[in-house]
């Protein structure tokens, strides 16, 4: 399992890869550790998950080291990401005895209330776009509710992923309550068919989902699926165009466009869109581009060759149907995983970039002739995790809002994650929900105790 640098396309390290077997222990163990953790008191383990939030603050320039040079995220983003992770722990520590207190309900019993119980060992099938804060939204409430962890990362992370096994044993918990599996895709269904894992969440790509639910059904096992994104950025006649068109620029190359909740699809009034378009790209053109260890580099490389490859031919078809290219809409020359922060406008069905989700640094400027036509494409996608709405009138922009088929939409201003704020998709952009008091009740065992 080989960790690459995408800035050089050097080798990092060689990591071995867990057997079959060795997986199967390590679930063993993770199992023996659950029975004990489930009857920890909430005191004990939010002290501890406070100590994980200060082990990663500790640690914010070794880690974000560890992530810039596995997928080549700008260092600042790197050490944004690791503090990130820091608040979410405390978040949860502070918050999960409230949101898993008992819940009183009214019915024919002297006494009748819900509970929430843990289910056991959770399996987390995780991507490498956000190495640290993918693992930690889902480890902070799966171990506070009582559950316990196991980790499948993207292989070309195997340093995030052992990190974070140690940010939990560091802390002080159960040296197996929280482990990680250093393991192909293809041993990922043994794992999920092992009678010790009751749950699966997972963030990935459609195909990778479609593989982990079907197996996960069969085997009647619990599924939070977070999937691909293809975010409508809907901007209306009336919209504050200057913050508008630098919100657009942050949200669609944060982390190098690879972000399923960056915005993808800029639907444009007609009557804005040619000032859209100029500013737009006066600053993408801005941007720069270069190693992504350095403090002032703001575009970093892709994260591996073959991404770089599928977008830059996204691209290219995408010209060849009618797109009009702005800016960038190609590789750069050398070593790396680089490719030109790239606008297309008179963007229109058919072509890649309007039908398909883009992984990458690329704006498509789709124009409309007004509100309506504007719902209408935004819903016009397989896609559903977020969106934006731009209008200084903000009664019309909910109503917008509320029409748009989408898990999240954030008027005025970037779709982003918050651990105060639930978190997931519809469509093919999955099910069920990360974050806030929603995600810690994805994997508890809600259950009905009437008393006569």
């Amino acid at each position: 399992m080989k960790a690459i640098n995408p800035a050089t396309g050097k080798l990092i390290k060689d990591y071995k890869e867990h057997s079959e077997e060795e997986a199967a222990q390590i679930v063993e163990k993770v199992q023996d550790e659950f029975g004990n953790w489930r009857e920890s008191t909430f005191a004990r383990r939010s002290w501890l998950m406070h100590e994980a939030a200060e082990v990663l603050r500790r640690n914010v320039a070794t880690y974000a080291e560890t992530i810039t040079l596995e997928m080549g995220k700008t260092i600042t983003e790197s050490k944004a990401e690791v503090e990130k992770c820091a608040w979410v722990c405390d978040y949860y520590a502070d918050n999960a005895e409230k949101f898993l207190a008992d819940e009183v309900i009214e019915s024919d019993a002297t006494r009748s209330f819900v509970a929430y119980e843990p289910l056991g060992v959770v399996l987390a099938v995780m991507p490498w776009n956000f190495p640290f804060w993918q693992v930690i939204r889902f480890a902070a409430p799966a171990l506070m509710a009582g559950n316990a962890g196991i980790l499948k990362h993207a292989s070309n992370v195997p340093g995030c992923a052992l990190a974070l096994e140690s940010i939990f044993r560091e802390a002080g918990f159960p040296e197996d309550i929280f482990r990680t599996l250093l393991i192909s895709s293809g041993k990922v269904e043994a794992v999920i068919k092992n009678p010790h894992v009751k749950a699966v969440t997972l963030t990935g790509s459609e195909f990778a989902g479609g593989q982990v639910a079907s197996t996960a059904g069969r085997e009647l096992k619990k599924t939070v699926l977070e999937l691909g994104g293809s975010d409508p950025y809907i901007v209306l006649e009336d919209a504050d165009l200057p913050t508008c068109v630098a919100t657009s620029v942050t949200t669609r190359m944060i982390n190098q466009g690879q972000s399923c909740i960056a915005a993808k699809r800029f639907i444009v009034v007609k009557q804005l869109v040619r000032q859209f378009e100029e500013q737009h790209v006066e600053l993408m053109n801005s941007l720069r581009l270069g190693d992504p260890m350095h403090a002032d580099t703001q575009v970093g490389p892709m994260a591996r060759m073959d991404l770089l490859d599928e977008l830059d031919a996204q691209v290219q078809e995408s010209i060849e149907k009618g797109a009009r290219l702005l800016c960038g809409g190609k590789k750069v020359d050398g070593a790396g995983a680089f490719y030109l922060p790239t606008v297309l406008a008179d963007v229109g069905k058919g072509m890649p970039v309007y039908e398909q989700e883009t992984f990458g640094p690329v704006a498509a400027i789709i124009p409309v002739e007004d509100a309506e036509e504007a719902i209408a494409v935004a819903n016009d996608s397989p896609f559903g995790l977020g969106g934006s709405v731009w209008s200084r009138d903000t009664t019309r922009a909910e109503a917008i809002a509320r029409r748009i088929e989408t898990g999240a939409v954030f008027i005025n201003g970037m779709t982003k994650s918050d651990p105060r704020l639930p978190f997931g998709g519809v469509k093919r952009s999955g099910y069920g929900r990360e974050l806030s008091h929603f995600g810690i009740r994805e994997f508890v065992n809600i259950k009905t105790i009437w008393i006569a």
